[in-house]
């Protein structure tokens, strides 16, 4: 038996079970190439409109974060400066989640034990993986260059684009692969491996923001940047992604050989022998959830209040002359340009927080097909109080994520370009009317999970995105500054408007999400666990 031994097999495994998922993640990047180009054409479409983009960006720290000081007045410059970033961190998360997928999360489940008494070498699986998460970082580099030579734009550039795609993707799963030798388990392989990638953008976008270029090139995020494409071409920049890669895969195999199968090499903390509160389905969730909460209730704020501080410095963009910024005070009706920035941020954390009832609902659905919450039936609470109890946690945990970003985005813009008390209690009441469309994202899985569970991961993907895509902040990519009225966060109230406030879209939301959700239990109390 080679080191290799049973890959080939594993391999065609693993794209089978990728054919429901990786198809979308190459059209979701594939499609958003597109869109900035269509973007660019559409609203710069004059020499003169692209050089006032260019200054604007030039000036303001925050846009030169973006995608970096270096752009250029040419349409695929700008196209890929606008989409680039968001294009590497696409193809990065989907490697990160096929590596651990295949990985650590089929240890978990025993699957791995089971290949395993095969004629499969111990490397196989972890080969297998890496191949097929590169695999689909490397197709949807390609097709994202064909699909921009067949809109016109130079070739060369066009290859040094997808392959800047496909080297993210590479790199983030040979760090995924690390991962799943350190933890203990599927969730914290994935934990270490997003937290890396927010590094790595993290460190790429303070560079370009601060004009320090040093942690650009400790980022392998930033090295797609420092490509150049339809630039210069820094080819051996992908050379420094291919090694790094290749190191941190060495490394994986190097761990895999020192631990046993479904161990770590991270040690396990046990929990306390006794439970002394854990009395209902309410405490019971909240112990399943409250450390995932924490962690998302600190990125929002982190968020909120980066947002928040860029406040002097948007007052000073938006007095530019702008189509983007006529836009957007044309869609919100609104004098104060300052606050239609507010108000479109929030709306952006509002869609990010609408993720969190999603995850929930799948966590119910890993708890069912891990044979935990069968066990937990076997006392006496019942399915529908289960659930209900994991639903209370996450609608309310959805209300405070939003009321954390509410409170700290009015206070930091209060004191820095505003009024403490008339201010603050408006971003909070604003970000509080945004829980009722999240609520209903949620309710649309809790619906899917009751009815088709097995399909209930997919669709509640796909509910988000969707929610997202039509919505008022990818909308303006592709000319609909409204957003869809097919997607929840349309009929939130916009605060900031002079308008009063309509409470009956409210009303219909709590209506809609209310009928979603006992849809969802009806079929989930009338189904056999599987």
């Amino acid at each position: 038996m080679t080191a290799l031994t049973g890959t080939g097999h594993l391999v065609r495994l693993a794209l089978r079970r990728e054919r429901a998922i990786a198809p979308w993640w190459i059209l979701l990047i594939t499609g958003l190439g597109l869109t900035m180009v269509a973007y660019v054409n559409r609203n710069m479409g004059t020499d003169a409109l692209k050089l006032t983009y260019i200054d604007i960006i030039r000036g303001n720290a925050f846009l030169r974060g973006l995608g970096g000081p270096s752009v250029e007045p040419r349409l695929e410059v700008l196209a890929t400066w606008r989409s680039g970033g968001f294009l590497y961190v696409a193809c990065a998360f989907a490697a990160v989640m096929s590596v651990v997928r295949h990985t650590r999360r089929e240890e978990d489940a025993g699957r791995s034990e089971l290949v395993r008494s095969a004629v499969v070498s111990r490397q196989a699986q972890l080969t297998a993986a890496v191949l097929v998460a590169a695999g689909v970082g490397l197709t949807a580099g390609l097709c994202t260059a064909v699909a921009l030579i067949g809109m016109g734009l130079e070739p060369l550039g066009s290859f040094a684009y997808g392959a800047a795609v496909a080297a993210a993707g590479w790199v983030f799963a040979a760090i995924a692969a690390v991962a799943a030798q350190l933890a203990r388990n599927a969730r914290t392989a994935t934990a270490i491996g997003l937290a890396a990638l927010a590094a790595c953008y993290v460190m790429r976008y303070a560079a370009d923001a601060s004009g320090w270029p040093w942690p650009k090139y400790l980022s392998p995020i930033g090295w797609g940047h420092l490509v150049r494409p339809y630039q210069d071409e820094r080819w051996w920049m992908l050379g420094v992604s291919i090694a790094a890669g290749a190191t941190l895969l060495a490394v994986a195999y190097r761990l895999l050989a020192r631990r046993d199968l479904g161990a770590g090499l991270f040690p396990e903390r046990l929990g306390r022998a006794r439970a002394p509160r854990l009395r209902g389905p309410i405490s019971l969730a909240w112990r399943l959830h409250r450390s995932l909460l924490v962690k998302w209730a600190a990125g929002v704020a982190f968020f909120a209040a980066a947002a928040a501080g860029l406040s002097p410095l948007a007052r000073d963009l938006l007095a530019r002359p702008s189509i983007v910024v006529d836009n957007i005070r044309s869609l919100l009706g609104m004098s104060a340009t300052l606050g239609a920035y507010s108000w479109y941020l929030i709306l952006i954390l509002a869609y990010a927080v609408a993720l969190y009832p999603v995850l929930m609902t799948l966590r119910m659905r890993a708890e069912e097909t891990s044979g935990r919450a069968e066990a937990v039936q076997a006392t006496p609470m019942t399915r529908l109080r289960w659930a209900a109890g994991h639903l209370v946690v996450t609608g309310l945990g959805t209300a405070a994520l939003m009321a954390v970003a509410g409170l700290v985005f009015g206070t930091l813009y209060s004191l820095l370009a505003g009024d403490l008390a008339t201010d603050l209690p408006r971003f909070f009441a604003g970000a509080l009317g945004t829980v009722p469309a999240a609520w209903c994202v949620g309710a649309v899985c809790v619906l899917a999970y009751g009815l088709l569970p097995r399909a209930s991961v997919a669709i509640s993907w796909t509910a988000w995105v969707l929610t997202a895509a039509l919505g008022q902040v990818a909308g303006p990519l592709y000319g609909q500054w409204g957003g869809s009225p097919l997607e929840p966060f349309h009929y939130v109230p916009n605060i900031f408007t002079a308008a009063p406030v309509d409470v009956l879209p409210i009303v219909a939301l709590l209506a809609v999400t209310a009928a979603l959700l006992g849809g969802g239990l009806l079929a989930l109390r009338h189904r056999d666990f599987h």
